[in-house]
């Protein structure tokens, strides 16, 4: 029930880096109260726990990809290659 109550939620994104913040909470209750969880406290801890894995995730694929644009940009010079016969 965690996992199919965090994929209602809609994510945060910052504006100008376009990194994800996490979930918007502020419909929780209504969510809770519209599927009728009962035990609040423990669907919203495993939700948490699994919110803070998927922000984990995301900034990990995010650093990768601009490690890997860095790499691209420093290998954009000019490379030349001699023909030496002996």
């Amino acid at each position: 029930m965690a996992f199919f109550m965090v994929s209602l939620l809609p994510d945060r994104w910052e504006g100008m880096s376009g990194m994800y913040m996490g979930k918007i909470w502020d419909g929780i209750d209504f969510y809770f109260d519209t599927y009728q969880i009962e035990d609040r406290t423990t669907i919203l801890y495993f939700m948490k726990s699994y919110e803070r894995c998927i922000v984990e995730y995301r900034a990990d694929k995010a650093e990768r990809e601009r490690k890997k644009r860095e790499r691209q940009q420093n290998r954009g010079g000019k490379q030349y290659t001699h023909n030496i016969q002996g």
